[in-house]
């Protein structure tokens, strides 16, 4: 179960590990965005010259919250809840945080109580 925290303004915030090209694994703070539908995982471009992925698709439109926007989409390995996933990512140059799109509430169950302070992700058997 992938245990999360509650940001200073109320964010859903999960600890998850992308994995690089050469297997290198880093632990990054990842925001889960309810309005993020069209995707998985977006991630800055700086973030991506570390992990090395395969670009799969180059300057795809997108609309964002600032509006349109353009991102290219890589292959990269993630680990969350322990389980290895292969999954599309947007990388661009102005995502401020890692973001987990709403795509993964097709797989995982989210619990949230923030009175109680329970935060929960995790995934959901088939």
């Amino acid at each position: 179960m992938g245990l999360g925290a509650f940001g200073d303004n109320g964010e859903l915030l999960f600890e998850i590990q992308v994995v690089a090209a050469n297997g290198e694994v880093f632990s990054v703070e990842a925001l889960l965005d309810t309005g993020f539908t069209d995707g998985w995982l977006a991630v800055n471009t700086q973030d991506l010259q570390a992990l090395n992925w395969v670009m799969i698709a180059a300057q795809i439109s997108m609309q964002t919250a600032r509006g349109e926007g353009q991102f290219n989409l890589c292959e990269g390995k993630v680990i969350i809840d322990g389980t290895e996933i292969i999954i599309p990512i947007h990388v661009g140059d102005d995502i401020p945080d890692t973001l987990m799109g709403s795509l993964w509430l097709n797989i995982m169950q989210l619990v949230v109580n923030k009175p109680r302070g329970i935060l929960t992700l995790e995934m959901v058997a088939e």
